[in-house]
């Protein structure tokens, strides 16, 4: 199984579950993924981690692992919420200004895309990803 943020449309950011990369397209395409809050059936991937379940981890052992992990990642979702000031788009442009002296380091989240990532890895930042619900980053 392979879990993937998805969002609508109107912005609506929700979790999905699939067999596989190719079940998801082929629903897609067949309009059969509506966002749960607005109906919509626009939908595209939204940049996350994302996590898949082998088949021998489906098990109750596998489940309290899983149980056990998930508790792990709220516990570092929450330290970095509460330990970083959330810069949102603008994540890249201040990495940036804090890697050549121009602004004070300070601890900081937010969105990159590809392409910024790329552009911080050849500038020598380091920087890591996890995943944060919208609603837990906004505090709510």
């Amino acid at each position: 199984m392979i879990a993937y943020d998805l969002a609508c449309e109107n912005d609506h950011i929700f979790e999905a579950w699939f067999k596989d990369s190719a079940s998801f397209e082929d629903q897609k395409e067949k309009g059969l993924i509506v966002c749960p809050i607005c109906g919509s059936s626009n939908i595209r991937k939204h940049p996350s981690s994302f996590a898949i379940l082998k088949g021998s981890q489906r098990n109750s052992e596998g489940n309290k692992q899983t149980d056990i992990a998930l508790e792990i990642l709220k516990k570092v979702q929450d330290y970095v919420i509460n330990n970083t000031e959330d810069v949102g788009i603008k994540f890249t442009e201040t990495a940036l200004k804090m890697h050549y002296g121009l602004m004070e380091p300070k601890n900081i989240r937010g969105i990159a895309t590809e392409e910024q990532e790329k552009i911080l890895k050849d500038e020598g930042i380091d920087f890591f990803k996890i995943p944060v619900p919208k609603k837990r980053a906004q505090g709510t």
